[in-house]
């Protein structure tokens, strides 16, 4: 079960969390998934970012909770979703977990919104589930080489000792607040968007037994990231991509991405990096509300 000494120590207004027992059956290495619920109308799940989890949705949430029903997922093992021993974090396995919660909840009609690694998602499941998923919004797709590491020299130099053999697990179990802090904050136009309470939060997930772990497995998993682009042309669902103007993906990145879905909308906002939800949440309200 998640890890019950810990709650989440920021409050979304109108939000309430639940969860979703994993499916019996061996070999199991489904955990609990949790997520947050507010709004009424249409279903909307979004899914968030490398290293996050559901309260980096703080304040979109909010504003776009009078038009849909809004579900935001802790990916498995992120978040206060469980740590499953031996369990797996390359995309079809993250993927697994979206369709549990499309699944076990039954949604249907869903617009899928997802941002960087959750962008992969939302289009790999829209794959997947056709069925179900009404429209994809994919917000600075994280499916392109090196990822954080294009952050700034300190995430390079991060991301590279979590993935080193042997000192990687040791490395990734030691976060210093400082040092997450500017990671994050290079994924960001203005970094004062980053507020202080947020980064308390992820260090207080990041202190549960076996998140290191997790940790590292998700910076080894770019690759199958890169590779679930290879699904992108199945998404039957209409799509909009959106990025930031200062995102890790470089013009060929995004420019791949347009001529792979050529009829794809596609929107890039001005002065926002990677994490476009904390730094201009009325920017994804206002085109997610206009299509409501």
């Amino acid at each position: 079960m998640p890890d019950q000494e810990t709650r989440p120590t920021i409050h979304i207004p109108g939000a309430t969390s639940h969860t979703i027992a994993p499916r019996g059956g061996p070999p199991n290495r489904e955990g609990t998934l949790r997520y947050l619920k507010a709004g009424t109308g249409a279903p909307l799940v979004l899914l968030h970012t490398v290293r996050t989890q559901a309260e980096h949705f703080r304040f979109l949430i909010p504003l776009i909770s009078d038009r849909y029903t809004v579900y935001a997922l802790d990916l498995p093992g992120m978040g206060y979703s469980e740590i499953v021993s031996g369990a797996s974090y390359d995309e079809p396995a993250m993927r697994a977990g979206v369709e549990r919660l499309l699944t076990e909840l039954d949604l249907r009609d869903v617009t899928m919104v997802g941002e960087s690694l959750g962008a992969v998602l939302a289009l790999t499941t829209a794959a997947d589930l056709p069925e179900r998923v009404r429209r994809v919004v994919a917000v600075n797709a994280y499916d392109f080489r090196d990822g954080i590491a294009r952050s700034s020299l300190l995430a390079r130099l991060v991301v590279s000792g979590v993935l080193t053999p042997g000192v990687g697990p040791v490395i990734a179990g030691v976060e210093p607040k400082p040092v997450l802090r500017r990671v994050l904050q290079g994924g960001l136009g203005d970094r004062t968007a980053l507020r202080a309470d947020y980064v308390d939060e992820l260090l207080q997930v990041g202190s549960h037994p076996g998140y290191p772990t997790v940790a590292r497995a998700v910076y080894q998993s770019l690759p199958s990231l890169i590779a679930a682009r290879s699904r992108y042309r199945e998404v039957r669902a209409p799509i909009h991509l959106v990025y930031g103007e200062k995102d890790w993906s470089r013009r060929s990145d995004r420019e791949a991405n347009k001529e792979l879905l050529p009829a794809a909308e596609f929107t890039q906002v001005p002065g926002t990096g990677h994490f476009i939800a904390l730094e201009r949440p009325g920017v994804l309200a206002d085109l997610l509300n206009a299509v409501a």
